[in-house]
């Protein structure tokens, strides 16, 4: 047992020297990793302004007086979970951009948390980047009570029930540049979800929508038809010839059967 006992202490040893992430603090992000290129929406009014593409989705948070900037996920059971990010920029508010190889921004990683260290105390626009997949897109308010604003990719869409969905209520969406944007004046809420659909989704939807009612239709002449083939058949064989009046005075029928 004290052999055992002194194995599992090496290794715990071992783990906590090689800086292994979440467990024993954070480390620090590949310095590669953050020197990566991506396109950012620089002159967006909105605290947190999130563009999805098909791979990745960038993001530009605004910060006032800051010195780090944290980013985070959250798992299905409710947990804190840290972001893989790249492409690190920050942008002051004289309009020069930064990145991890020209200045002091860095960022490290722990369990739970991704923190951004920015160049000092300083006010103007972080900018990151993260890979994704699938049509759905969920984030934690960053910048509470903050303004957002989501683009979704091109040739997708979000509203129609179902297929989409929008959270939290209370925004305004219009197209521009054939792209559906999506904007909150104020969130209040913990998190941002955004569920899309294909434009070829929507084309397959409607199709398999028709092809039900036409179905439907079909279907319900055949059985009406049926039904009267049966009303026909009964009447040929004399069945159910005999309807009853419905201006039938029950005084006129006389007394009840033994009491004529």
């Amino acid at each position: 047992m004290k052999r055992r006992h002194l194995l599992l202490v090496a290794v715990l040893a071992l783990v906590a020297l090689s800086g292994c992430t979440g467990f024993f603090g954070s480390e620090e992000v590949d310095p590669e990793r953050l020197n990566e290129n991506a396109s950012y929406d620089w002159n967006t009014s909105a605290d947190g302004t999130i563009v999805i593409e098909e791979s990745k989705y960038t993001a530009v948070y605004a910060v006032e007086n800051e010195t780090t900037f944290d980013v985070y996920t959250v798992d299905g059971l409710g947990r804190e979970r840290s972001v893989p990010i790249s492409a690190l920029r920050f942008r002051y508010e004289n309009g020069t951009v930064v990145s991890a190889a020209n200045s002091s921004l860095s960022a490290s990683e722990s369990r739970q948390r991704t923190t951004v260290n920015l160049s000092g105390n300083v006010s103007g626009k972080v900018g990151y980047s993260v890979a994704r997949t699938g049509k759905r897109f969920a984030s934690p308010t960053l910048i509470e009570d903050g303004s957002y604003t989501v683009v979704l990719p091109p040739n997708t869409g979000a509203g129609i029930p179902f297929l989409s969905r929008i959270s939290p209520g209370g925004y305004e969406s219009e197209t521009v540049d054939g792209q559906q944007v999506i904007r909150w004046d104020e969130v209040t809420s913990d998190q941002i979800v955004v569920r899309y659909y294909l434009d070829r989704d929507l084309w397959l939807f409607g199709g398999l929508s028709a092809i039900a009612i036409a179905i439907g239709v079909v279907g319900t002449l055949y059985y009406y038809r049926q039904l009267q083939a049966v009303i026909r058949r009964r009447q040929e064989a004399g069945i159910d010839l005999e309807e009853d009046d419905g201006d039938d005075d029950p005084r006129d029928r006389g007394p009840p059967p033994g009491m004529r």
